[in-house]
């Protein structure tokens, strides 16, 4: 089986600031990866580079044997168009710390919203399947409330379900609960356990230990802009190797 996203090499600096320095990472389909580290350790970055919302400076990202923002041309890469990046990113749906609805929409006019008004979806299919996303998550009786009259934690499944709508192969989640109240974790990580238990592929940075260690099938601590460790969850949380992880991992003792 070959993997769903290849990564070989990734730099990207930001001026000085060398954030990622040759990156290497295979995710296979229907896997779970856990990205761990302290702040500034390029998890956000590796995962924004993935669907390039950031631009690699070295290296190659492929996602299901594509690779993403580049095409090889002559021998040489060459940059794609935006309109080209867009399509690749179909495939990918993203989650962030802020849930970034459209406050004017209903929850499901924000679901439904990329499936109409970009891939020029059926309304009345999208409608269908825009409602079994929310039913999904947790969110049935919720279709016509705007942001407003929704919890944090309801938003943020709302972005599941809206990041879902796309069909996509791949999802990343960016600290999808460091913007909620600790009362509120619990739904969100509950809906991402659902989904990992439904074979969808996931790339995940989170300080959820707990999601880690019950959801993921793999962890990867990052520290400095590199994969210092990875393995199996009940390996890198219960034994790490390097003692960075084992000092970061002490902090959730």
């Amino acid at each position: 089986m070959e993997p769903l996203v290849r990564a070989r090499n990734v730099h990207k600096a930001f001026g000085d600031n060398q954030v990622l320095q040759g990156i290497d990472l295979d995710v296979m389909p229907g896997e779970v990866v856990v990205l761990l580290g302290p702040s500034g350790s390029g998890k956000s970055t590796f995962l924004r580079c993935v669907n390039h919302l950031e631009s690699i400076d070295q290296g190659s990202i492929e996602v299901d044997g594509e690779q993403i923002g580049f095409r090889l041309e002559g021998g040489r890469l060459n940059r794609l168009s935006e309109r080209q990046i867009a399509v690749q990113r179909r495939k990918i749906g993203m989650v962030f710390q802020q849930f970034n609805l459209y406050r004017h929409m209903t929850a499901l006019e924000n679901v439904i919203e990329a499936p109409i008004g970009v891939h020029h979806q059926n309304p009345d299919e999208a409608k269908r399947f825009g409602r079994e996303l929310l039913a999904r998550v947790g969110l049935a009786d919720k279709e016509d409330s705007y942001p407003r009259q929704l919890s944090g934690g309801q938003q943020q499944r709302v972005a599941i379900a809206r990041a879902l709508a796309i069909r996509p192969t791949l999802m990343l989640f960016d600290e999808p609960t460091s913007a909620l109240d600790p009362e509120l974790v619990g739904e969100v990580l509950a809906t991402m356990r659902d989904l990992a238990r439904q074979g969808l592929t996931m790339i995940v940075v989170t300080h959820e230990i707990s999601f880690a260690r019950e959801a993921a099938d793999r962890v990867v601590f990052m520290d400095g802009g590199v994969i210092v460790e990875e393995g199996l969850p009940e390996d890198v949380l219960v034994n790490p190797q390097h003692p960075r992880t084992r000092s970061f991992l002490s902090r959730f003792v």
